[in-house]
Protein backbone atom coordinates (compact mmCIF):
# COMPACT_ATOMS: atom_id res chain seq x y z
CA UNK A 1 0.00 0.00 0.00
CA UNK A 2 2.38 2.76 1.37
CA UNK A 3 6.38 2.83 1.28
CA UNK A 4 7.68 1.67 4.59
CA UNK A 5 9.53 3.82 6.91
CA UNK A 6 12.04 2.38 9.25
CA UNK A 7 11.50 2.80 13.36
CA UNK A 8 13.83 3.38 16.36
CA UNK A 9 15.76 -0.47 16.79
CA UNK A 10 14.91 -2.29 20.09
CA UNK A 11 17.62 -4.39 21.57
CA UNK A 12 19.38 -7.44 19.44
CA UNK A 13 18.72 -8.97 22.96
CA UNK A 14 14.96 -8.67 23.09
CA UNK A 15 15.50 -10.43 19.70
CA UNK A 16 12.92 -7.56 17.63
CA UNK A 17 11.21 -4.16 17.87
CA UNK A 18 7.95 -3.12 16.71
CA UNK A 19 10.03 -2.01 13.06
CA UNK A 20 8.76 -0.05 10.46
CA UNK A 21 5.63 2.14 9.79
CA UNK A 22 4.07 3.11 6.91
CA UNK A 23 0.70 4.13 5.98
CA UNK A 24 -1.81 6.86 6.82
CA UNK A 25 -1.56 6.68 8.59
CA UNK A 26 -2.82 -8.03 40.04
CA UNK A 27 -4.21 -7.61 43.90
CA UNK A 28 -6.31 -5.55 45.46
CA UNK A 29 -4.61 -3.00 48.21
CA UNK A 30 -3.79 0.57 48.86
CA UNK A 31 -0.87 1.84 46.54
CA UNK A 32 2.33 2.22 47.66
CA UNK A 33 5.26 4.57 47.10
CA UNK A 34 6.28 4.99 43.53
CA UNK A 35 9.02 2.76 42.35
CA UNK A 36 11.63 3.81 39.88
CA UNK A 37 10.68 3.18 36.33
CA UNK A 38 12.62 0.64 34.57
CA UNK A 39 13.85 2.94 28.03
CA UNK A 40 15.01 2.95 24.87
CA UNK A 41 15.13 5.47 22.32
CA UNK A 42 12.46 6.83 19.90
CA UNK A 43 13.03 9.75 17.49
CA UNK A 44 10.39 10.76 14.98
CA UNK A 45 9.94 12.76 11.53
CA UNK A 46 7.20 14.57 10.06
CA UNK A 47 5.52 12.30 7.19
CA UNK A 48 7.85 11.80 4.35
CA UNK A 49 7.85 10.76 0.58
CA UNK A 50 10.53 8.42 0.97
CA UNK A 51 10.65 4.77 0.87
CA UNK A 52 12.19 2.51 3.27
CA UNK A 53 15.79 2.61 1.41
CA UNK A 54 16.01 6.17 1.77
CA UNK A 55 13.65 7.95 3.99
CA UNK A 56 14.20 10.67 6.18
CA UNK A 57 12.36 8.74 8.94
CA UNK A 58 13.32 7.73 12.19
CA UNK A 59 16.46 7.54 13.39
CA UNK A 60 19.09 4.79 14.45
CA UNK A 61 18.82 4.45 17.89
CA UNK A 62 21.83 5.20 20.10
CA UNK A 63 24.56 2.82 20.69
CA UNK A 64 25.01 3.17 24.70
CA UNK A 65 23.15 -0.26 26.72
CA UNK A 66 20.31 2.03 27.98
CA UNK A 67 19.01 3.42 24.42
CA UNK A 68 19.21 -0.27 23.32
CA UNK A 69 16.20 -1.44 25.29
CA UNK A 70 12.96 -0.78 24.65
CA UNK A 71 11.32 2.66 24.94
CA UNK A 72 9.92 3.88 28.57
CA UNK A 73 11.53 1.39 30.70
CA UNK A 74 14.05 3.84 32.11
CA UNK A 75 13.51 6.88 33.96
CA UNK A 76 16.77 8.13 32.86
CA UNK A 77 18.53 7.70 29.61
CA UNK A 78 21.86 9.84 27.81
CA UNK A 79 21.84 11.77 30.78
CA UNK A 80 18.73 13.17 30.97
CA UNK A 81 16.50 11.90 33.68
CA UNK A 82 12.02 12.76 33.64
CA UNK A 83 11.45 14.55 37.19
CA UNK A 84 8.25 13.71 38.27
CA UNK A 85 7.21 16.52 40.59
CA UNK A 86 3.84 15.31 41.48
CA UNK A 87 4.00 11.48 42.01
CA UNK A 88 1.38 10.67 43.95
CA UNK A 89 -1.41 12.95 41.78
CA UNK A 90 -5.05 12.42 43.67
CA UNK A 91 -7.81 10.52 41.50
CA UNK A 92 -10.03 12.13 39.05
CA UNK A 93 -8.91 15.44 37.41
CA UNK A 94 -5.49 16.63 38.13
CA UNK A 95 -2.66 18.62 37.94
CA UNK A 96 0.61 16.58 36.43
CA UNK A 97 3.90 18.76 36.93
CA UNK A 98 7.29 17.27 35.74
CA UNK A 99 10.19 18.06 34.34
CA UNK A 100 13.07 16.73 32.07
CA UNK A 101 16.52 17.04 33.89
CA UNK A 102 20.09 17.21 32.71
CA UNK A 103 23.59 15.40 33.84
CA UNK A 104 23.90 18.32 36.32
CA UNK A 105 20.26 18.23 37.69
CA UNK A 106 19.29 21.30 35.63
CA UNK A 107 15.92 21.85 34.29
CA UNK A 108 16.38 21.17 30.09
CA UNK A 109 14.32 24.28 28.23
CA UNK A 110 15.61 23.29 24.67
CA UNK A 111 13.58 20.64 22.95
CA UNK A 112 13.39 19.94 19.04
CA UNK A 113 10.18 20.14 17.94
CA UNK A 114 8.91 17.13 16.45
CA UNK A 115 5.64 16.37 15.19
CA UNK A 116 4.25 19.75 15.80
CA UNK A 117 5.39 19.73 19.91
CA UNK A 118 8.34 19.55 21.50
CA UNK A 119 7.74 16.72 23.89
CA UNK A 120 4.81 13.88 23.89
CA UNK A 121 3.84 13.31 27.29
CA UNK A 122 1.87 10.29 27.63
CA UNK A 123 0.02 8.39 30.56
CA UNK A 124 -1.10 4.67 31.09
CA UNK A 125 -2.22 2.52 34.11
CA UNK A 126 -0.74 -0.24 34.48
CA UNK A 127 -3.53 -2.49 34.00
CA UNK A 128 -3.48 -0.42 30.43
CA UNK A 129 -7.48 0.35 31.15
CA UNK A 130 -6.31 4.06 30.74
CA UNK A 131 -4.56 5.90 28.57
CA UNK A 132 -4.04 9.57 28.07
CA UNK A 133 -2.13 11.44 25.29
CA UNK A 134 -1.75 14.26 27.37
CA UNK A 135 -0.11 18.10 25.15
CA UNK A 136 2.07 20.09 28.28
CA UNK A 137 2.69 23.79 28.98
CA UNK A 138 6.30 24.36 29.11
CA UNK A 139 7.27 27.12 32.06
CA UNK A 140 10.29 29.14 31.25
CA UNK A 141 12.27 27.72 33.99
CA UNK A 142 11.82 23.86 32.12
CA UNK A 143 8.84 22.96 34.10
CA UNK A 144 6.22 21.12 32.07
CA UNK A 145 2.49 21.05 33.76
CA UNK A 146 -0.79 19.54 32.06
CA UNK A 147 -4.35 18.76 33.64
CA UNK A 148 -5.03 14.32 33.50
CA UNK A 149 -8.17 12.81 33.89
CA UNK A 150 -6.84 9.91 36.11
CA UNK A 151 -10.37 8.04 36.70
CA UNK A 152 -9.19 5.36 39.72
CA UNK A 153 -6.33 4.73 42.22
CA UNK A 154 -3.69 2.80 41.41
CA UNK A 155 -0.85 2.36 39.50
CA UNK A 156 0.16 4.10 36.41
CA UNK A 157 3.05 5.38 34.33
CA UNK A 158 4.40 8.46 32.46
CA UNK A 159 6.30 8.66 29.38
CA UNK A 160 8.24 11.55 27.73
CA UNK A 161 8.81 11.10 24.17
CA UNK A 162 11.45 14.22 23.45
CA UNK A 163 15.07 15.01 21.63
CA UNK A 164 17.13 17.49 23.08
CA UNK A 165 17.75 20.55 21.42
CA UNK A 166 21.88 19.60 21.39
CA UNK A 167 24.02 18.48 17.87
CA UNK A 168 23.82 14.89 17.45
CA UNK A 169 21.50 14.47 20.63
CA UNK A 170 18.44 11.26 19.47
CA UNK A 171 15.14 10.91 20.29
CA UNK A 172 14.25 9.46 24.62
CA UNK A 173 11.61 7.84 26.01
CA UNK A 174 11.80 7.98 29.64
CA UNK A 175 9.27 6.46 31.91
CA UNK A 176 8.48 6.71 35.14
CA UNK A 177 5.82 5.78 37.58
CA UNK A 178 2.49 7.42 38.91
CA UNK A 179 0.69 6.26 42.20
CA UNK A 180 -2.51 6.76 42.45
CA UNK A 181 -3.40 6.65 46.27
CA UNK A 182 -6.64 4.86 47.50
CA UNK A 183 -7.93 1.45 47.30
CA UNK A 184 -6.97 -0.67 43.97
CA UNK A 185 -8.97 -3.09 42.62
CA UNK A 186 -7.00 -3.33 39.31
CA UNK A 187 -9.47 -4.21 36.46
CA UNK A 188 -8.53 -7.36 33.49
CA UNK A 189 -7.09 -6.61 30.48
CA UNK A 190 -10.38 -5.59 27.54
CA UNK A 191 -11.51 -8.33 26.31
CA UNK A 192 -10.75 -9.39 22.48
CA UNK A 193 -12.87 -8.31 19.63
CA UNK A 194 -12.05 -7.78 15.79
CA UNK A 195 -13.13 -4.12 15.94
CA UNK A 196 -13.00 -1.38 18.24
CA UNK A 197 -15.99 1.41 18.63
CA UNK A 198 -14.93 4.73 19.02
CA UNK A 199 -17.82 7.92 19.19
CA UNK A 200 -19.68 5.73 16.68
CA UNK A 201 -16.69 4.98 14.07
CA UNK A 202 -15.18 1.28 14.04
CA UNK A 203 -12.05 0.84 13.01
CA UNK A 204 -11.00 -3.13 12.71
CA UNK A 205 -7.64 -4.57 13.02
CA UNK A 206 -6.44 -7.04 10.41
CA UNK A 207 -3.32 -8.69 10.11
CA UNK A 208 -0.48 -11.14 12.38
CA UNK A 209 1.62 -10.25 14.67
CA UNK A 210 4.67 -12.51 15.59
CA UNK A 211 7.16 -12.33 17.69
CA UNK A 212 10.69 -12.01 16.15
CA UNK A 213 8.96 -11.92 13.04
CA UNK A 214 7.71 -8.56 10.32
CA UNK A 215 3.88 -8.86 9.82
CA UNK A 216 1.73 -6.08 8.74
CA UNK A 217 -1.02 -4.68 10.87
CA UNK A 218 -4.26 -2.82 8.97
CA UNK A 219 -6.55 -0.81 10.62
CA UNK A 220 -9.54 0.47 8.70
CA UNK A 221 -11.84 3.51 10.00
CA UNK A 222 -15.08 3.51 8.80
CA UNK A 223 -18.40 5.03 10.15
CA UNK A 224 -22.36 4.22 9.42
CA UNK A 225 -21.09 1.14 7.27
CA UNK A 226 -18.79 3.51 5.04
CA UNK A 227 -14.92 4.11 4.70
CA UNK A 228 -14.09 7.36 5.93
CA UNK A 229 -11.96 8.67 3.26
CA UNK A 230 -11.00 12.23 4.80
CA UNK A 231 -9.04 11.37 7.86
CA UNK A 232 -7.76 14.84 9.02
CA UNK A 233 -3.76 15.46 10.02
CA UNK A 234 -3.11 15.10 13.73
CA UNK A 235 0.50 16.25 14.66
CA UNK A 236 1.52 16.17 11.10
CA UNK A 237 0.13 12.94 10.51
CA UNK A 238 -3.05 10.71 10.01
CA UNK A 239 -2.43 8.07 12.04
CA UNK A 240 -0.42 7.65 15.49
CA UNK A 241 0.02 5.01 17.11
CA UNK A 242 1.58 3.89 20.77
CA UNK A 243 2.31 0.48 21.75
CA UNK A 244 2.74 -0.89 25.40
CA UNK A 245 3.45 -4.01 26.19
CA UNK A 246 1.64 -5.63 28.90
CA UNK A 247 3.62 -6.45 32.20
CA UNK A 248 6.31 -3.87 31.74
CA UNK A 249 4.81 -1.66 29.74
CA UNK A 250 7.64 -0.66 27.36
CA UNK A 251 7.03 1.42 25.03
CA UNK A 252 6.45 2.28 21.34
CA UNK A 253 5.42 5.37 20.02
CA UNK A 254 5.17 4.86 15.58
CA UNK A 255 4.39 7.35 13.05
CA UNK A 256 3.16 7.44 9.63
CA UNK A 257 5.48 8.08 6.42
CA UNK A 258 3.09 8.65 3.60
CA UNK A 259 -0.32 8.30 2.66
CA UNK A 260 -3.30 9.01 3.30
CA UNK A 261 -6.04 10.25 4.25
CA UNK A 262 -8.17 7.04 4.87
CA UNK A 263 -9.36 4.39 5.15
CA UNK A 264 -6.60 2.69 6.06
CA UNK A 265 -3.85 2.66 8.60
CA UNK A 266 -1.14 0.51 8.06
CA UNK A 267 2.18 -0.55 9.55
CA UNK A 268 4.25 -3.79 9.81
CA UNK A 269 5.64 -4.32 13.15
CA UNK A 270 7.82 -7.09 14.80
CA UNK A 271 6.90 -7.99 18.30
CA UNK A 272 10.11 -8.37 20.62
CA UNK A 273 8.79 -11.18 22.88
CA UNK A 274 5.68 -13.53 22.79
CA UNK A 275 2.80 -12.73 25.08
CA UNK A 276 0.21 -9.38 25.35
CA UNK A 277 0.30 -6.01 23.93
CA UNK A 278 -2.07 -3.14 23.67
CA UNK A 279 -2.14 -0.76 20.79
CA UNK A 280 -3.68 2.67 21.21
CA UNK A 281 -4.29 4.19 17.42
CA UNK A 282 -4.83 8.05 17.69
CA UNK A 283 -6.52 9.31 14.51
CA UNK A 284 -8.21 12.70 13.35
CA UNK A 285 -12.14 13.54 11.94
CA UNK A 286 -14.15 15.97 11.43
CA UNK A 287 -11.69 17.98 13.95
CA UNK A 288 -11.72 15.72 17.09
CA UNK A 289 -9.33 13.33 17.74
CA UNK A 290 -10.81 9.67 19.08
CA UNK A 291 -8.44 6.93 20.22
CA UNK A 292 -8.89 3.13 19.21
CA UNK A 293 -7.70 0.84 21.69
CA UNK A 294 -6.96 -2.96 20.60
CA UNK A 295 -5.34 -6.14 22.45
CA UNK A 296 -3.22 -8.06 20.43
CA UNK A 297 -1.10 -11.83 21.39
CA UNK A 298 2.03 -12.39 19.61
CA UNK A 299 2.44 -16.47 19.49
CA UNK A 300 5.66 -18.59 19.37
CA UNK A 301 7.40 -17.49 16.38
CA UNK A 302 6.92 -18.83 12.90
CA UNK A 303 2.94 -19.80 14.19
CA UNK A 304 1.63 -15.98 13.41
CA UNK A 305 -1.42 -15.79 15.72
CA UNK A 306 -3.76 -13.25 14.43
CA UNK A 307 -4.52 -10.12 16.33
CA UNK A 308 -7.84 -9.35 17.82
CA UNK A 309 -8.70 -5.99 18.99
CA UNK A 310 -10.86 -4.00 21.72
CA UNK A 311 -11.59 -1.12 23.24
CA UNK A 312 -13.24 2.26 23.11
CA UNK A 313 -12.41 6.35 22.46
CA UNK A 314 -12.20 9.24 24.58
CA UNK A 315 -15.84 9.96 24.73
CA UNK A 316 -17.06 7.32 27.27
CA UNK A 317 -14.15 4.89 27.92
CA UNK A 318 -10.96 5.39 29.80
CA UNK A 319 -8.82 3.68 27.04
CA UNK A 320 -8.90 7.51 25.24
CA UNK A 321 -8.22 10.69 26.04
CA UNK A 322 -6.53 14.02 24.85
CA UNK A 323 -5.71 17.16 26.50
CA UNK A 324 -4.45 19.96 25.06
CA UNK A 325 -1.86 22.32 26.90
Amino acid sequence: MNTGVKITAFAAALAATFGTAYGVGKGVGPVEEPTKAEHGDHAAQEPQKKGADGHAGHEEGATTAASSLPGGLQISQDGYTLALETPKPAVGRTTLKFAIKDAAGRKVTAFTTEHGKELHFIVASRDLNTFRHLHPVKAADGTWSVDADLPAAGGYKAFADFKPAVKGAQGITLGADLSVPGAYAPKPLPAAAPTATVDGYQVRLGGVLDPGKAGELRLTVTKAGKPVTDLEPYLGAYGHLVALRDGDLAYLHVHPNEGGPGPDVSFTATAPSAGTYRLFLDFQHEGKVRTASFTVTAGTPGKAPAPVASGTGEAGHDAGGHAHG
